[in-house]
C-alpha cells in the first residue's frame, strides 16, 4: 500500500519524518498505514538521524502554590506533584493530564521512563496513605491518553533503579523491600506486549541505586546493602540483554562514595557517562574520568539531569530552603551554559524525571 498515492514509499517516508513533533499525533489519526509507520521505532530512528525529533524533558515536580504548606505542629512540609514537560528546541512548558484516579496527585517517589513515544510510571508511594506501590501507568504522546500497565511482580519495591533501551522494554534492579531490606533481584518490563520478565539476580544489594541504558546494555550504579543502609557502593553492575546475564562488578567505577542521582547515559549509543560532582560536570569514557565544565554557580545544586542530542539540561536549586527551582543547558561541543527561562508555575522541587524523542 503506497503511503502517499503517487509516491515511492521512500519518498513518502521522508515526508512524513518531517512533520513537525506538533502535528505528528494529528498524522498518525489520518489512516492506518501512517498510524503503523508513525509508531514504529524505525520512524523515530529516522526522525533521530535527522535531527527532526523532537525532544522533551518530564518531570515529577511539585506545585509551587502547594509549597512547604505547613499543617502541623512539627511543620511537615506538604507537596502536591504533577508531570512537567519542558521543550529545549521550544522553550515551551506544560503539563500532563493526572494520571486516572490520581486526585491527590503523582505517586511520590515513582519511576519514570522513556519507551518510544510512550512515558512509563512506575511504583513509588501513595501520596495520601504512603503506601508502597507496584503500580504501572504509561501515557502515549501519540492519542495523550493513560493507560493502565500489569503491576510489577515480586512484592514491594521501593528506591529502585530504572532505565528503558528507548524502545519498549523498560528494566528494573535492586531498591528497597517491604522490611527496609536492600534487593539485588531484577526484572524487565515489555510495554508493547504488557508483560514482566523476572532477570538473573546481581551479584549485590543495591538500594537506592541509579540505571542507564549504554550501547544496548543497562547498568546498575552505586547504591547500597542492607548492612551498610546509607554507604553507597562505588561499583557498577552491567546487563546485557543478547547473553541474558550479568557482567562481573565493576569496582570503583566512581570516584567517591555517594548518591549517583545525577548520572546520565544520553542515549543507548553514547560512550560516556556523566555525572554532577563537586561543583563540576564531569564525563567518563574507557580512560576514566574528567572534568568538562564548571556548574553555572558555586551555589548551584543539582538534582536531575537529562542528555538529548549533544547537550546536558540541568535542573535544580540554590541548596536553600523553599527556593525555587532553576535550569541550564550545557553544550557538550563548546562547554557553554545557557540559562533556561521557567514559568514561576514550573519553579517547583524536582523528584526526578526522564527524557523522551518523539
Amino acid at each position: 500500500m503506497e503511503l502517499i498515492p503517487g509516491l515511492p514509499n521512500d519518498v513518502a517516508r521522508e515526508c512524513l519524518v518531517r512533520i513537525p513533533y506538533e502535528q505528528v499525533r494529528f498524522a498518525a489519526s489520518i489512516c492506518k498505514g501512517w498510524k503503523k509507520e508513525i509508531e514504529s521505532p524505525e520512524f523515530r530512528d529516522r526522525r533521530k538521524a535527522a535531527g527532526l525529533s523532537g525532544v522533551l524533558v518530564i518531570l515529577a515536580q511539585a506545585r509551587p502554590s502547594l509549597i512547604w504548606e505547613f499543617d502541623s505542629p512539627k511543620h511537615v512540609a506538604s507537596l502536591t506533584y504533577r508531570l512537567s514537560v519542558f521543550q529545549p528546541l521550544s522553550g515551551q512548558w506544560s503539563t500532563l493530564p493526572p494520571i486516572p484516579g490520581f486526585t491527590a496527585g503523582l505517586p511520590m517517589f515513582c519511576a519514570l521512563a522513556a519507551a518510544g513515544s510512550e512515558l512509563v510510571v512506575m511504583g513509588g508511594t501513595d501520596p495520601v496513605m504512603w503506601d508502597a506501590l507496584n503500580s504501572v501507568y504509561i501515557y502515549n504522546f501519540l492519542s495523550l491518553k493513560w493507560r493502565p500497565g500489569t503491576d510489577m511482580p515480586g512484592g514491594i519495591r521501593t528506591s529502585f533503579s530504572c532505565a528503558s533501551d528507548g524502545n519498549r522494554m523498560v528494566y528494573v534492579a535492586g531498591g528497597c523491600g517491604g522490611q527496609r531490606e536492600s534487593l539485588k533481584s531484577a526484572l524487565v518490563y515489555d510495554v508493547k506486549m504488557d508483560k514482566w520478565v523476572a532477570m538473573p539476580d546481581m551479584a549485590r544489594e543495591r538500594a537506592a541505586c541509579k540505571g542507564t541504558f549504554r550501547c544496548g546494555r543497562f547498568q546498575v550504579i552505586g547504591g547500597y546493602p542492607t548492612e551498610l543502609q546509607g554507604r553507597f557502593e562505588k561499583s557498577v553492575e552491567v546487563f546485557d540483554p543478547v547473553t541474558w546475564c550479568w557482567q562481573p562488578v565493576q569496582e570503583n567505577v566512581l570516584e567517591v562514595s555517594t548518591y549517583p542521582g545525577t548520572c546520565v547515559d544520553g542515549n543507548n549509543t553514547s560512550k560516556s557517562l556523566y555525572m554532577c560532582m563537586n561543583g563540576n560536570v564531569i564525563a567518563r569514557n574507557s580512560s576514566g574520568w574528567r572534568d568538562v565544565a564548571k556548574l553555572p554557580s558555586k551555589w548551584f545544586r543539582p538534582v536531575h539531569v537529562a542528555r538529548w542530542h549533544e547537550k546536558l539540561t540541568v535542573v535544580g536549586s540554590d541548596g536553600l530552603r523553599n527556593s525555587e527551582y532553576m535550569a541550564h543547558t550545557l553544550d557538550l561541543n563548546t562547554y557553554s551554559w545557557t540559562r533556561i527561562e521557567i514559568p514561576e508555575t514550573f519553579s517547583g522541587h524536582v523528584m526526578g524525571g526522564c527524557c523522551l524523542e518523539i
